[in-house]
C-alpha cells in the first residue's frame, strides 16, 4: 500500500479539477494518527493552511475542539483533518467539509470501518439522556455514513489494519472548459472594485442586483447553497453603500454568520480609501457606515439606518423576519441547504408576507461555487450524508392529501434507516417546522432512545410529521441535583418546571414532548396537524402521564394547541434571541398524575402573569398575551374589596381614573381574559393587556390601538371594563352604572 502516492493522486486530481476529495483513514487509533501525520508531511501542504478538527493533539496544525468547529465558518483550508476516535459530531463534519478549498483534501480519521457502528463515543453520550444510558444509543447514523464513504465517487477509502486501499477515490474527470469573461452589464452605480472582487457570474449578478438598494421601497432576495459566495455578496454591497453615504446595519443569527459580510466590506472601503475607523462589529467610512446588530436589537435600530441586510435569513423566525419589513430598504441573504438555516422553509413562510409588503422585490439565486468547481464531490456526498438537501414530496404528489386519505405511521429508527426516501421525506418536513434543523437532529433522529417519529401518510408519501421526545420519569438523585441548579440533557420541560418553577416533584411523571410538528405547506390548515396529534394521543395516553409542547409563542401557534387540547403553563420572560419570540411550555395530561401536574401549574402561571406582565414581559404582543392566557382551563372571579370594586366600576361608569388605583383593575382585567365567554371585542382586549397588564403609557397605546387621541384610549378602557364589572362585581358595585 502505498498511501503517500495515493494521497499526491488525490491532491494532484483535486488540484486539476479545483475539486476537493475525501481520504478515509480507517484503523487503531495511534496507526490512523501516524499515517494522517505521514500524508501532511509527504505533501508538503503549509501547518497554515491545514486544521485539525479533534480533541487530542497529534498533529502540528491549528486543533479545533469538535465542539467549536464553528469556528471554520468563513474560512478555508487546503487541508482538515477530522479524529473520528474520540467523538464524531454531524455538525463539526459539515463545517469541515465546507471549509476545503477548491484542490484541497478532507482526511477522516476513524476507527475500523465495520467496528465503528457498534461503538459508543462522546457524541453518543448526549444522545443518552436520562433515564437512558450511552449503551441505549444506535448506531444507525454511522452505519449510514459508512455506507456512502464507500459508495460515493471523490472518496478513497483505506483499511489500515489490513494494508490495503478499499478505494482509491479517483474519478478521471473530463477536462473543464475555461470560463470567460462573467461581466453581465455594461453600466453600474457601484465601483467598479466592487465588481472586480468577484470570483463569478452568479455573485457579479447579486451585486448588480443589490444596487437597486440605492433607491426607496426595495426589497432583494438571494438565495444560495452554502459557499456560493452570497455573505460576499452582501459585503460588497454594503461596502459601496457606505462609500456613498449610506448608513447599513447588518444582523444575522451570530455575527459569526456575518463575519464574511464585513471581511468584505472592510476590503473593499480599504481599496476605495474611504476607511475612517474599522472595528470588528463595525465599519466607518468617509460618509457612511456598516454596522451589526443581533436580530431583536436590529429591529428597534431600523429607523436610524438606511439600509438593513439580513444573512442567513432562513434562521431567523417568521415574525422577526417580518418586523424587518420596516426597513425602507432591505435585503435577505439565505441558505437554501445548510444547517445555518433552511432556505425552503423561508420561502415557504416569509416570502408571502414580503410579496405584501410595499416593497418592490429582486429575487437572486445564486448556484456556482465561489472556491470550487460546481459538481464537486465532496460537496455532494455531504449533502447526501448530512441530508442538507432533504425536502418533502413535491407538491402534486400530496396536494389533494386530507385527513381522511392518510395513513397514520409509527416510524421507527430502522425504519428511516433503511428507506432513504421516507428518511429524506420526513427530515425535510421537520427542517421546514424550525428556523434551524441541524446534522446534529439527523443522528438524534436515527439513534437517540428517546426520540420517536410518527407521522401521516398519503400514497406512500409522508404529509405530516411529528418528531417526539420522552421526558420525566426521574431518579430522585437526578431531581434533586435539577432543582439545586444541575441541567439534565433532553428532559426541557421538567427541567424548567423544577428548576425555574421550583416543582421538584415536575420530574416524576413520564410525558412526551412534542418536539417538532410540520406539515407539508401544500396541504397546511386542512386538519393534517390535528388528525396526527389526535392519533398520537390515543397511542400513547396508556403509556405517558402528559403530552407537551414548548414553542415561540405566535397567536396561530397558540390556537393551534389550544385547539388540540394543550394548555399554558409557563411564558418565558426572555426572548429567544434569535426568533425574536417569547417562549410558551403547554401541557395535555394523559393521567391523574398528568393532570395534577397540568392544573398544578397552570394555577401558579395565572398567579404570576400578572405581575411579570408588568416588568420582563411589558413588551409582548397581546395577542400572544391573550392566545396564552385563554388557553388555560383556569378561571377565576376578582378577589376585591368593596372599596376597590367601587374604584373599578367609577372608572367604569363614571368619572373614576384608572392610574390612580392600577392594582384592583389588574385582577378584573386578568379574570376578564381567562374566561372563555367574555364579551369583550380583540381591540379592546388587547387595550386591557396593553395598559391595565402591562402598564404602557396612553399616548404609545393610543397610537398603537389607532384611537384618535389618548383621551378617547382612556373612555375606551371604561367601556371595556364595564361588561367585566357587570359579570364579575357584587350588586354594590354594579350600582354605580345607575348613579352615573
Amino acid at each position: 500500500m502505498d498511501l503517500a502516492a495515493l494521497a499526491g493522486d488525490l491532491r494532484a486530481e483535486a488540484t486539476r479539477t479545483n475539486e476537493r476529495r475525501l481520504l478515509v483513514l480507517s484503523g487503531p487509533r495511534a496507526v490512523s494518527y501516524e499515517y494522517a501525520e505521514r500524508v501532511l508531511d509527504d505533501l508538503g501542504i503549509s501547518i497554515a493552511e491545514t486544521s485539525l478538527v479533534g480533541d487530542r493533539e497529534f498533529l502540528q496544525c491549528e486543533r479545533v475542539p469538535p465542539r467549536n468547529a464553528d469556528d471554520l465558518l468563513g474560512t478555508t483550508r487546503e487541508v482538515i483533518v477530522i479524529d473520528a476516535h474520540d467523538e464524531l459530531r454531524p455538525n463539526a463534519l459539515g463545517t469541515a467539509v465546507g471549509a476545503v478549498d477548491g484542490g484541497g483534501l478532507l482526511v477522516l480519521c476513524t476507527p475500523p470501518l465495520d467496528e465503528w457502528p457498534d461503538r459508543r463515543d462522546g457524541f453518543d453520550e448526549g444522545l443518552a439522556v436520562p433515564p437512558f444510558t450511552v449503551d441505549d444509543v444506535t448506531g444507525n447514523f454511522r452505519r449510514r455514513l459508512i455506507d456512502l464513504l464507500r459508495r460515493h465517487r471523490g472518496i478513497a477509502v483505506v483499511d489500515l489494519d489490513a494494508g490495503e486501499v478499499v478505494s482509491d477515490g479517483l474519478t478521471d474527470p473530463a477536462p473543464r472548459l475555461e470560463a470567460g469573461r462573467f461581466r453581465s452589464h455594461e453600466s453600474h452605480g457601484f465601483p467598479d472594485a466592487a465588481y472586480d472582487a468577484c470570483l463569478t457570474k452568479d455573485q457579479d449578478g447579486a451585486v448588480a442586483a443589490l444596487e437597486t438598494l440605492r433607491e426607496d421601497g426595495q426589497a432583494v432576495v438571494i438565495e444560495a447553497d452554502r459557499g456560493r459566495g452570497k455573505s460576499s455578496a452582501a459585503g460588497l454591497a454594503a461596502g459601496s453603500l457606505a462609500a456613498e453615504g449610506a448608513d447599513v446595519l447588518v444582523t444575522a443569527p451570530a455575527f459569526r454568520s456575518a463575519a464574511e459580510v464585513f471581511a468584505r466590506a472592510r476590503e473593499l472601503l480599504g481599496t476605495l480609501g474611504d476607511l475612517d475607523e474599522s472595528e470588528e462589529q463595525r465599519l466607518i467610512a468617509t460618509g457612511g457606515s456598516v454596522a451589526f446588530s443581533a436580530p431583536v436589537d436590529a429591529v428597534e435600530a431600523i429607523e436610524d439606518h438606511d439600509v438593513l441586510i439580513v444573512d442567513e435569513a432562513a434562521a431567523l423566525g417568521v415574525d422577526l423576519l417580518e418586523s424587518t419589513l420596516a426597513a425602507d430598504r432591505v435585503a435577505y441573504a439565505t441558505t437554501v441547504h445548510g444547517y445555518e438555516g433552511a432556505g425552503r422553509g423561508f420561502s415557504v413562510r416569509f416570502r408571502d408576507r414580503l410579496a405584501e409588503s410595499e416593497h418592490e422585490v429582486t429575487d437572486v439565486t445564486m448556484t456556482a461555487p465561489i472556491r470550487y468547481a460546481a459538481g464537486d464531490p465532496v460537496e455532494a456526498w455531504g449533502f447526501h450524508a448530512l441530508m442538507l438537501d432533504a425536502r418533502p414530496p413535491v407538491d402534486p404528489l400530496v396536494a389533494d392529501a386530507t385527513p381522511e386519505s392518510t395513513t397514520y405511521r409509527r416510524i421507527d429508527a430502522a425504519d428511516l434507516a433503511s428507506d432513504e426516501n421516507l428518511l429524506r421525506e420526513a427530515f425535510g418536513l421537520l427542517v421546514l417546522a424550525h428556523y434551524r434543523t441541524e446534522p446534529n437532529d439527523l443522528a438524534r433522529l436515527l439513534d437517540a432512545p428517546n426520540v420517536r417519529v410518527r407521522a401521516l401518510t398519503h400514497d406512500g408519501h409522508v404529509v405530516s410529521v411529528a418528531l417526539l421526545a420522552r421526558e420525566g420519569d426521574l431518579p430522585a438523585d437526578v431531581r434533586a441535583d435539577m432543582y439545586e441548579g444541575g441541567r439534565v440533557r433532553g428532559n426541557m420541560l421538567p427541567d424548567v418546571l423544577t428548576s425555574q418553577l421550583r416543582d421538584e416533584g415536575a420530574g416524576v411523571p413520564v410525558g412526551l414532548r412534542i418536539l417538532r410538528i410540520a406539515t407539508h405547506h401544500a396541504v397546511r390548515s386542512s386538519g393534517l396537524g390535528s388528525r396526527l396529534l389526535r392519533e398520537i394521543r390515543e397511542e400513547f395516553a396508556e403509556e405517558v402521564d402528559w403530552l407537551g409542547t414548548g414553542y415561540g409563542a405566535t397567536p396561530e401557534l397558540l390556537r393551534f394547541w389550544e385547539r388540540n387540547g394543550y394548555r399554558s403553563v409557563h411564558l418565558a420572560t426572555t426572548r429567544n434571541e434569535t426568533s425574536g419570540e417569547y417562549s410558551v411550555l403547554m401541557l395535555d395530561p394523559t393521567s391523574e398524575a398528568g393532570r395534577e401536574l397540568a392544573h398544578r401549574h397552570e394555577r401558579r402561571f395565572v398567579d404570576r402573569i400578572g405581575s411579570v406582565l408588568s416588568d420582563p414581559l411589558d413588551d409582548a404582543d397581546p395577542d400572544v398575551v391573550r392566545a396564552v392566557l385563554r388557553a388555560t382551563d383556569v378561571t377565576r372571579g376578582p378577589d376585591l374589596t368593596g372599596y376597590e370594586w367601587r374604584l373599578v366600576a367609577d372608572a367604569a361608569f363614571g368619572p373614576g381614573l384608572f392610574d390612580m388605583a392600577p392594582g384592583p383593575f389588574r385582577e378584573v382585567a386578568l379574570a376578564g381574559l381567562l374566561d372563555p365567554d367574555d364579551d369583550l371585542t380583540a381591540r379592546e382586549e388587547r387595550l386591557l393587556v396593553r395598559k391595565v397588564l402591562q402598564g404602557v403609557a396612553w399616548p404609545e397605546i393610543a397610537d398603537e390601538l389607532e384611537f384618535h387621541s389618548p383621551r378617547l384610549c382612556m373612555r375606551a378602557l371604561g367601556d371595556a371594563l364595564a361588561p367585566l364589572v357587570e359579570r364579575f362585581a357584587p350588586d354594590e358595585a354594579r350600582r354605580a352604572r345607575e348613579r352615573f
